[in-house]
């Protein structure tokens, strides 16, 4: 098990600091929240020391916290309404570069990043390469109707419940106040469809489908020996 985690690890390691290596001087980044865009983090932290002038904009408050330690400087959306690129992970991602991500709690925040970023970076290890999307979507939604909220994701094929916290009682609050609703989905045929439905919902603020960035995503992909580079040009129609 050491081993696997290990060699995990280094599979984040490698994705993240490969892309920190796209970061150009003067730009200004999106960062994303989770254990490989730390990885970015920390490269990134090594190029400012060396003259790298770069700004971010965190996803989180974890995030937030881990780019103050590393030297990164930061901005926010209001100031800079247009990044150069962002850089986040995923959950899952599939061969048409549709993902599920939020499983961090953050997802309208890196959803808000992605959409303002000319190119959305997503960082990941192998396992998170998978032929259909599946299992536990994230869904952030406004305490006030959240159980009315789930009985209308109920309706939509899943089983949805309150994430619960670790080390605190009660719900998990994202950094915007809400709860987080985790929706369990046996299989996801039309990942579009499904993102569109769950935002009709009233009292949804935003679900961990992204099926939007196709586009201007660069997908790269970690193991303990080398990164995969894949681009729109690679996506499976």
């Amino acid at each position: 098990m050491a081993g696997t985690t290990e060699a995990v690890a280094a599979a984040k390691r490698a994705a993240g600091y490969q892309a920190a290596d796209l970061v150009e001087d003067g730009m200004v980044i999106g960062l994303g929240t989770g254990s490989t865009v730390f990885y970015a983090i920390e490269c990134l932290s090594g190029r400012i020391r060396d003259g790298l002038s770069v700004s971010g904009v965190p996803t989180s408050y974890q995030t937030a916290m881990r780019a103050r330690e590393y030297g990164v400087s930061l901005t926010t959306l209001d100031d800079n309404p247009v990044l150069d690129l962002a850089i986040d992970g995923a959950d899952q991602i599939d061969p048409q570069f549709r993902m599920i991500k939020g499983r961090g709690a953050a997802l309208t925040r890196e959803k808000c990043v992605a959409a303002a970023a000319f190119r959305f970076i997503v960082v990941a290890d192998e396992a998170k390469m998978v032929p259909r999307l599946s299992g536990v979507v994230p869904v952030e939604t406004i305490p006030f109707a959240t159980k009315t909220a789930m009985a209308q994701l109920r309706g939509l094929g899943c089983r949805p419940f309150i994430r619960e916290a670790v080390k605190k009682d009660g719900p998990v609050i994202t950094d915007n106040g809400n709860f987080i609703v985790d929706c369990q989905f046996e299989e996801i045929a039309d990942p579009a469809a499904l993102e569109a439905a769950i935002a009709m919902i009233p009292g949804v603020v935003e679900s961990g489908i992204f099926s939007r960035f196709c586009g201007n995503t660069t997908v790269i992909v970690g193991n303990e020996k080398k990164c995969t580079i894949l681009t729109s040009d690679d996506v499976v129609s």
